[in-house]
């Protein structure tokens, strides 16, 4: 028989207080069930005491150190005194519904496994180690629990899992595809790729492990490491920088010309050679990656210099359209970048896709390079007594041009000799070190 809502308010009291909120936790903690241990209370005080004599019927005594009910004892006395069962009386008292512990974590783990069951049965997790430890990161980080918990982002993880296998599937020499393109092909929305998106961060951080670098946090980071893989975050952002590169064709093509007459370097977006179309025709196009070369070789030859184009650092998009263009046409292509890991992965990825040739990137050319490093070291550090010119060598080895190498070492297949040699003296020749020997080959 329900006693009202009296009989409820009895329960406010602070006797009861501690009593109910542990059996609160012992219900929500087992999925409900009134079976189990005791709930027990330790250091009661006399009202405390009383109350559970009240409701179990047996006498404890003064000062005893536990006192102890069952929930079904427990949920007979309220039944019998608010016609409410003991769950029933907590959500009322609180104002809140009981959780279920349980079933929230077999619903939790089976999320856990549908959002992990696409990239566990990825054909990536069997065969590259990059995405086996990007998807280690996403498990330990809390990044999963993260995804699920919110009914808009827990497909996220597939979805980050399919274009990583898309841009994975995708051969050397693919035609480019826009960031909002590729984001419409794989998830249907032309945005889920978007900067700040989930989605996004998630599959840059698997492309900057699987590059061997940090995540990027710039525009310009980001832009290069999509550029990468032949995604278009902007066309006029993606370029390449040209000297003496005449060419056929309305636009473009006159444009190259012109400069060319003039011997001034010019830049070629992607949007440009996506516009027009032109016909390359030299039978020789070297390649560098730093702009200073091409800088020194417009100052010092002008019109006379070859046709040369620069990177400016990794080959972009544009870098890619463009040399497909003069390949075309029948142009050689000779490359020069960096002696470091990444000037040398750079360099061996431009070789197979387009043919290149590399020039002076030997092991020959690149301890000619430290040599020369060492020795404007030595100038800078002086002449002195002997101890003074064992600190100045000290100096050099850490001087211009003696960089120690970073990053994840790389196989030099065209000369395995080159490989070697930089594992064996730790340090990086840039191009300016060597551009010498660059414009004495642009002169010839």
């Amino acid at each position: 028989m329900s006693g009202g809502p009296e009989a409820v308010k009895r329960y406010h009291a602070p006797e009861y207080r501690r009593l109910l909120r542990a059996a609160r936790r012992r219900l929500e903690n087992n999925g409900g069930s009134l079976d189990g241990p005791p709930v027990r209370l330790g250091g009661p005080d006399e009202a405390e005491r009383n109350a559970i004599i009240g409701i179990t019927g047996r006498h404890r005594g003064l000062g005893a150190g536990t006192v102890s009910v069952t929930l079904r004892e427990l949920d007979a006395v309220v039944r019998a005194g608010t016609g409410l069962t003991l769950a029933g009386l907590l959500e009322a008292l609180d104002g809140r519904p009981l959780a279920n512990r349980p079933a929230e974590a077999a619903r939790a783990l089976a999320a856990r496994r549908e959002a992990l069951g696409p990239a566990e049965q990825s054909p990536l997790h069997e065969s590259a180690e990059w995405f086996r430890t990007w998807l280690g990161a996403v498990r330990r980080n809390g990044t999963v629990g993260r995804l699920i918990a919110r009914p808009e982002t827990v497909g996220v993880l597939p979805q980050a899992v399919a274009v990583l296998e898309f841009l994975e599937a995708r051969p050397e020499g693919r035609a480019p595809v826009t960031l909002a393109g590729l984001a419409a092909e794989v998830t249907g929305d032309p945005k889920a790729l978007n900067h700040r998106t989930t989605l996004s961060t998630l599959v840059l951080r698997a492309l900057a492990i699987r590059e061997g670098v940090p995540l990027p946090g710039t525009a310009e980071g980001r832009r290069e490491l999509w550029d990468h893989y032949e995604v278009v975050v902007d066309d006029l952002a993606s370029r390449i920088l040209v000297l003496n590169l005449p060419a056929e064709g309305e636009g473009l093509g006159e444009w190259l010309t012109g400069a060319a007459r003039f011997g001034t370097p010019f830049q070629v977006t992607l949007h440009q050679l996506s516009t027009f179309s032109i016909t390359l025709r030299a039978p020789v196009v070297h390649v560098c990656e730093n702009p200073a070369v091409l800088r020194r070789a417009a100052a010092e030859l002008g019109p006379g210099c070859p046709p040369l184009v620069c990177t400016e650092g990794r080959p972009s998009t544009a870098f890619h359209r463009l040399a497909a263009v003069a390949v075309r046409g029948g142009a050689r292509l000779r490359y020069h970048g960096d002696f470091d890991w990444p000037g040398v992965d750079m360099a061996g990825a431009v070789a197979r896709r387009h043919g290149a040739e590399l020039w002076r990137m030997t092991a020959a050319d690149y301890l000619a390079g430290l040599g020369d490093a060492v020795k404007a070291g030595d100038r800078e550090a002086g002449d002195g007594a002997a101890g003074d010119r064992e600190a100045g060598d000290g100096e050099a080895a850490d001087g211009e041009g003696r960089v120690g190498l970073t990053g994840r070492p790389v196989p030099t297949p065209w000369d395995p000799a080159l490989a070697e040699a930089m594992r064996e003296h730790g340090a990086a020749v840039y191009e300016e070190a060597v551009a010498d020997a660059l414009l004495a080959d642009l002169r010839e």
